[in-house]
């Protein structure tokens, strides 16, 4: 092995201090203009906190709250200080502020560094929020039974198992599976949506903002430009997904062009949902290729994630097995497999509710200061502009220190580092399964609903606009698992989740048995 000699060592070694000891200055001359936030001030322990996040986030972010339960503390990045906001009232004023003033799209263009991950239309031009918000939302009910029908073809075909024989399955790799067939069957319908090689194209595209990005978004901004291109492939996917798509898409325009937009036959999918909010160069080959990749991104990796933990907690709790099947058995007997029917089961909606309130991000909710002036709080607290603000949110969801956390305005639940998966179906029991007209604060504690206290789908103008397709798509999964499969934990402690930058994921060498019921 050939070691690097000295006078390249002293090579690395000199501009490295110099970026670093540039990036503390920085960071102290910012100090001073703020003493009235806490935080780590300290020239060098600034950084120290900066390193130290990278490798154990919460710990920092658990820190920073013991300090002021209802206040704003920060803490240093390598390149920039971040602002992090706790208690309800602070962050029902940060939800509630226009994107003019604090940025979503921003926010997660710098953590997923997305100009160079999913392209520059993602930040400047996010037209495909509003169809994730109108027409993809509004055909779900229509498109459901093409979904549940590709469910089974999923799980079979990914899973390949035969009744009463045990197989060990690595989760995380066969709920990706699964997923991308899943929604794709929704954007697109067959046969695309079982294209092996496209189906690879968007999971690894996926893979690739999730990881690489916060790997970029960990270097100086002057090396991003020279190593994004090499981190992300994005401009040889696009190509290569065009193969795919590039004669649908073709096809639409043509149709349009000669019968107008609402043409005879026209499919109910994905390309004509975009088409129908796009204008201009959104119209184009591939800037509409690359909204699929970019919603494909969201929507395969996102629910893979939430489907694994769920199943690893499924797993771990095994007591929830059997009242979820036979509900989901009863209300598939009585109503048939319909996306209304999904509604009916409450104890798998509570579930998948608890999955993802313990198994969230250590930061939500994050948004980047645009308005020149910054961003003022009610009681006069300022944040800089071009900073990013952030919610804690293990802390806003639980906290170990405390027996008691708020589940929204004035529900308080005991024990809320424990895993309870019919917390918020008991509570609809217990009020005697009054609906939203009965007893209107249930509409808070559903899988899809948000709350200051409960932001795993974010909260106010940003709330995630596909968390109504995401909860369709996991309750549907969640209940196809339990009408047809066995399943039980590989060993006795549950696979211990992942760190990347400061997104938690469920372990992906995690496996668990199943067998395929009689």
């Amino acid at each position: 092995m050939n070691f690097p000699d000295s006078d390249t060592l002293l090579l690395y070694a000199v501009p490295s201090i110099c970026w670093a000891a540039s990036i503390c200055w920085l960071l102290y001359r910012q100090r001073s203009a703020f003493p009235g936030i806490p935080g780590s001030d300290g020239l060098i322990s600034s950084y120290l906190v900066a390193l130290r996040f990278l490798r154990r986030p919460n710990e920092v972010i658990v820190l920073g709250c013991n300090q002021d339960r209802n206040g704003v503390f920060r803490f240093a990045r390598l390149f920039n200080w971040e602002y992090v906001v706790v208690g309800r009232k602070r962050v029902v004023e940060l939800a509630a502020a226009p994107s003019n003033i604090l940025s979503a799209v921003e926010a997660l263009a710098d953590t997923f560094q997305t100009d160079y991950t999913l392209g520059l239309e993602f930040r400047i031009n996010p037209y495909h929020i509003g169809m994730v918000q109108g027409p993809l939302t509004r055909n779900l009910s229509r498109c459901f039974p093409r979904v549940r029908d590709e469910i089974v073809h999923a799980f079979d075909h990914v899973l390949g198992l035969h009744e009463n024989v045990w197989n060990l399955v690595q989760i995380f790799p066969a709920s990706i599976q699964v997923v991308a067939r899943t929604s794709n069957r929704l954007f697109f319908d067959l046969p695309i949506c079982r294209e092996s090689e496209y189906l690879q194209l968007c999971i690894d595209n996926a893979v690739v903002v999730f990881t690489r990005g916060p790997m970029l978004c960990r270097l100086p901004k002057v090396l991003r430009p020279v190593l994004g291109p090499f981190l992300s492939p994005r401009k040889r996917t696009l190509r290569q997904v065009l193969k795919f798509l590039g004669p649908l898409i073709d096809e639409r325009l043509e149709q349009e062009k000669r019968y107008g937009r609402n043409w005879p036959g026209r499919p109910n999918d994905l390309i004509s949902w975009l088409l129908d909010v796009s204008e201009g160069e959104g119209r184009t080959k591939p800037v509409l290729a690359q909204r699929v990749l970019i919603i494909n991104a969201v929507a395969i990796h996102t629910s893979a994630m939430t489907l694994t933990n769920a199943l690893y907690d499924l797993t771990t709790y095994p007591e929830h097995i059997l009242p979820m099947r036979e509900e989901a058995e009863s209300v598939i007997a009585a109503q048939g497999w319909t996306k209304a029917a999904l509604n009916d089961m409450h104890k798998i909606d509570s579930f998948l509710r608890e999955s993802m309130r313990l198994n969230i991000n250590t930061l939500q909710l994050r948004r980047k200061v645009v308005a020149k002036d910054g961003f003022r709080f009610s009681d006069g607290t300022t944040i800089p502009y071009g900073s990013f603000i952030s919610v804690p949110g293990k802390a806003t969801h639980y906290d170990p220190g405390t027996h008691s956390i708020a589940l929204d305005a004035d529900i308080y639940i005991s024990l809320p580092n424990v895993f309870d998966g019919f917390r918020l179906s008991r509570l609809r029991e217990e009020r005697h399964g009054l609906d939203a007209s009965g007893c209107s604060d249930l509409f808070t504690r559903h899988m899809i609903s948000t709350a200051p206290e409960h932001i795993a789908f974010g909260h106010g103008q940003h709330a995630c606009p596909g968390r109504f397709f995401a909860a369709t798509e996991l309750k549907a999964m969640l209940a196809h698992m339990l009408i047809n499969y066995d399943i039980k934990a590989e060993t006795d402690i549950r696979p211990p989740e992942i760190c990347i930058a400061e997104a938690t994921m469920p372990n992906p060498q995690g496996k668990i048995w199943i067998r395929k019921r009689e």
